[in-house]
């Protein structure tokens, strides 16, 4: 008897990029993460975001980024001050993004994870997934920038 494929199964795409920061204050990073408005203040790339009400599972918001079209996203899982996922559904594609903060004696441990699984994720890792991962070093770079007691310098 021969079972149907399940096409996301084993057909995963992951992008990870961590990097510690001296000197800056956990519970400041998760203020600006979930002051999604304000997101484009470090998401350089953005025109805008629009979260109408909290910060909650289930919740979604509009991302527009720049030079294309604006997307739903929705707030899959919420672990508070320590981490948080969102959740893009394109056409035969689904994309991941997970966000965690692991706090260190001296500071912070900044991690973004991007998953695209689906039939079709080939298209959107090129369309969509592979740009967001590019510009994660730097977004993390300025979100510090904006959490950061003022004199430090991290480089």
């Amino acid at each position: 008897m021969q079972q149907a494929l399940n096409l996301d199964e084993g057909y995963v795409w992951t992008k990870t990029h961590s990097k510690f920061y001296p000197s800056v204050s956990a519970k400041e990073i998760w203020r600006i993460w979930t002051d999604v408005n304000n997101w484009p203040k470090w998401h350089g790339d953005l025109d805008y975001c629009k979260l109408d009400g909290d910060f909650v599972v289930g919740n979604r918001f509009i991302l527009k980024p720049k030079e294309a079209p604006a997307v739903k996203i929705t707030l899959t899982d919420i672990y508070e001050g320590i981490e948080f996922t969102d959740y893009t559904k394109f056409f035969g594609a689904k994309m991941f993004n997970t966000h965690s903060i692991e706090e260190k004696d001296d500071g912070v441990l900044l991690t973004n994870k991007l998953v695209v699984t689906g039939p079709l994720r080939l298209l959107w890792i090129k369309l969509v997934a592979q740009n967001v991962a590019n510009t994660v070093p730097d977004e993390m770079d300025a979100l510090v920038e904006l959490a950061k007691p003022r004199g430090h310098n991290y480089e």
